[in-house]
């Protein structure tokens, strides 16, 4: 390791004034003039630990459905998943180290995590459509070959995409090609084989309207869609032609104000879905006939999923254990329609995909989305061989259900939650079933719920346990709750600190509108009171 010419390297790349940052599940993440210092030093780190696992690692430029301002960066593990918590740490440190100190840390984290320094490295580089990030992933290719590691750089894909490169480099071409060619091979023809089925039984062509966020999901989906397109006809908005990336469109937009993106035209009954600026999210949406929007959400989105895949399982008699796995976010109706009707099992865990991908590792097959769309479905590598044993050795209608469950595992990106995978996998299901977007909204009615957030000196007094569930400090703050509860049917409640901001995010559910925005409020006002709330109390009225 040439810690001089690390040193001399790392001074055009100056860490600015007091700027402290903090890697979280979306890696790091802020205003793009903030973050030179921070990409270089991530090259440095992609490289120790491609070393330490003797893997091939990416870093993907993106700030996700952040505003066209910032950026960020994250680091991909050898499977594809998100980077070990230990080296989140190691991740921290670095970035916000003094540059007389980044030798010092480098050398830390060398020691601690038993770094062979002799291993070779290699790491892949893939970025969004942002302004910032040509510029700031050459200052990750600065950090890669300093350190003498060697790199691939793919330049503009989707975040989901640099999470296959990476997985299919590191299982010897054995989950796909990694080239962005061999993405699109594997996803589509997994999708014309399942709408073939579709299509035999009388289905119509397909055609679904896609709001891309002004982002990379457009330029992708666009290079795509003529491998699929017998099965699916696409119409895309806000592809980045004009308008800001995320700016009153894509999937966080839709999901947080409850409307249609700006710039898309929708008629009554049409399919309509929405990107994030990065892929990795969608959610899907309708206007009925009487102009009323309806939001399809990540809820909907896991429940239509599991339960065809319960479906499959009894269908070709196999007892594989499915289960579905949620945040505190979920609301309470899918929960309901999952365990008792369809008699799936559901499990909770801590906000962050981290922990519902780590969870849904626990079964043969796990589904997990959070409400804002960001999931996938897992198949465990014994389910994977068993379901494809099946489809050679059954008969009839049961080889034919075991067939579609070996082109959904193809199908999915099961490295992360992916946008256009997930779009494939639902629009294929709809088609399999014969569903329209209302007869799938209808599987069940969600509870009205009410999102808000309250202003804390420190974000910290809030602890909570139960998968966030229930708040352990302050003390009083969960009792209060208990009580309001109490006043509202079909109601729950809880409050989390956020992990970036010093806020408390309160969410609330009822059985009408006018009780969840209620509740809601009186929520937020206990926070206010019990956990040293700032500025103005929060005030009723959505």
């Amino acid at each position: 390791m040439d810690l001089d010419a690390v040193t001399k390297h790392s001074a055009l790349h100056p860490k600015p004034n007091g700027l402290i940052l903090q890697y979280g599940t979306a890696g790091f993440r802020t205003k793009a003039e903030h973050l030179d210092h921070v990409m270089f030093r991530m090259g440095l780190l992609a490289v120790l630990r491609s070393k330490q696992t003797k893997s091939t690692i990416g870093v993907m430029v993106t700030a996700s459905h952040n505003p066209e301002e910032d950026n960020g960066v994250k680091l991909v593990d050898p499977l594809g998943e998100m980077l070990a918590p230990s080296w989140e740490e190691h991740a921290t440190c670095l970035a916000n180290a003094e540059e007389q100190d980044v030798r010092r840390v480098l050398t830390d984290i060398s020691e601690k995590a038993a770094v062979n320094l002799q291993q070779d490295a290699f790491v892949v580089i893939g970025r969004d459509t942002r302004p910032s990030s040509e510029k700031l992933s050459q200052s990750v290719i600065e950090g890669v070959t300093v350190l003498g590691g060697q790199f691939h750089d793919y330049g503009l894909l989707t975040t989901p995409q640099l999470h296959f490169m990476v997985y299919c480099r590191n299982t010897s071409g054995r989950y796909g090609e990694a080239t962005v060619e061999g993405y699109y091979q594997k996803l589509s023809k997994a999708f014309v084989e399942l709408t073939k089925q579709a299509f035999c039984s009388g289905n119509e062509y397909g055609s679904l309207k896609v709001d891309c966020a002004n982002g990379i999901g457009a330029l992708k989906l666009r290079e795509m869609e003529h491998y699929f397109s017998q099965g699916l006809s696409v119409q895309l908005f806000n592809d980045g032609t004009k308008g800001k990336l995320n700016h009153l469109c894509g999937a966080d937009f839709v999901k947080s104000h409850q409307k249609p993106p700006q710039g898309m035209e929708m008629k009554s009954n049409e399919r309509c879905c929405s990107f994030d600026g990065d892929a990795d999210r969608i959610v899907y949406y309708y206007h009925d006939a009487e102009g009323h929007f309806h939001l399809i959400d990540g809820d909907k989105i896991a429940t239509l999923i599991s339960s065809f895949l319960k479906e499959l399982l009894v269908e070709i008699g196999e007892s594989l254990n499915i289960g579905v796995v949620q945040t505190a976010y979920a609301n309470g109706s899918s929960t309901q329609y999952l365990e008792e009707v369809m008699k799936v099992p559901v499990y909770c865990t801590k906000t962050g995909v981290k922990h519902l991908h780590h969870k849904a590792q626990e079964f043969d097959i796990g589904v997990y989305f959070e409400a804002n769309g960001h999931g996938t479905v897992l198949f465990s590598k014994a389910a994977e061989t068993k379901i494809k044993q099946l489809a050679k050795e059954l008969e009839d209608k049961k080889r034919k259900a075991a067939q579609i469950l070996e082109n959904i595992i193809d199908l999915f990106n099961q490295a992360a939650g992916d946008a256009i995978s997930d779009m494939l996998v639902i629009e294929a299901i709809l088609a399999l079933k014969g569903l329209t977007v209302q007869q799938w909204d209808a599987l069940y009615t969600d509870l009205p719920n009410r999102q808000l957030k309250v202003k804390v000196a420190d974000r910290q007094v809030i602890s909570t346990t139960d998968a966030e569930r229930q708040a352990v400090t302050p003390s009083g703050l969960q009792e209060a709750i208990n009580d309001l509860v109490k006043k509202y049917k079909l109601s729950r409640a809880f409050v989390r600190p956020s992990g970036t901001e010093d806020v408390v995010r309160v969410y609330a559910e009822a059985d009408s509108q006018e009780s969840a925005d209620s509740l809601a409020h009186e929520v937020s006002l206990a926070v206010f009171q019990l956990a040293g709330g700032v500025g103005e109390r929060p005030q009723s009225g959505f």
